[in-house]
This record gives structure tokens, sequence and C-alpha cells, in this order.
């Protein structure tokens, strides 16, 4: 994968790239949404202990597909609340490699549970 920032445009406002490029035929996997529950149907408090749970769900999807989070080349991330933001970044830069993905951040205005305050959805690429 190649990452793209082109220097015409002002530099990723964090850890993601602008773009990455996929080479010609390698694989895809789309994840959807993950929310931060367990298999107990527990949500742990915080954004960032529900994000870290996210990218775990996330790895365990890829896993199937023998792909890991390293594989991943973007990153749809909601949260309910702008103060849940930095909670989300630091879980996401915790986890994603280099080059990191493409990645775009949204607040909406809430899950399906309310003790839901973060969701992530992945897309993943690996040649071969």
């Amino acid at each position: 994968m190649r990452p793209l920032s082109p220097p015409s445009i002002r530099p990723p406002f964090a850890r993601y790239s602008h773009g990455v490029e996929v080479p010609p035929g390698a694989r895809l996997v789309a994840v959807s949404g993950q929310l931060g529950v367990g298999p107990d149907d527990r949500a742990p408090e915080g954004a960032q202990a529900q994000a870290l749970l996210c990218f775990a769900n996330i790895a365990a999807i890829l896993a199937e597909a023998g792909m890991t989070l390293a594989d991943v080349i973007r990153l749809n991330a909601y949260v309910t609340e702008r103060e849940h933001m930095a909670g989300y970044m630091a879980a996401r830069d915790a986890v994603v490699g280099d080059p990191a993905p493409a990645s775009t951040l949204m607040i909406v205005g809430g899950f399906t549970r309310p003790e839901f305050v973060v969701e992530i959805e992945a897309l993943a690429a690996k040649a071969g």
C-alpha cells in the first residue's frame, strides 16, 4: 500500500493518510461498524476503552481473512460527542501501523444503546 499526501494540500490534522493506493490484485475486506461491546454484551466506560474494544473486534474479523490491523487502509469512526475524539484518537494511534490509513472521524447523534460512544468501520487490503 502506498500513502498519498500531495504537497499541494494541507497535511493531515492527525495521524492518518489523505489517501492510500492499493496495488492491483490485492484482496479487500470490508468490516462493518464495530461497537465497543464484548462477547458478554457489556461496554466499558469511556471512548478510549470502547475504541480499543472496537479495534480488537476488527482485528478478530480480519484474522479470519488472514489479515491484521496493519492491513487496514481506511477507517471511518463515529463518536457521540466532541469530548470523545481524544480517547478515540489515542486508541487509534496505539493500534494502527505505518503508514497510517486514510481516515474519517464524525460526531453523530448516538447509537443503538446509550452507553455506546464510539463505532469504527474498516477497509483492509492485502497483496496477493
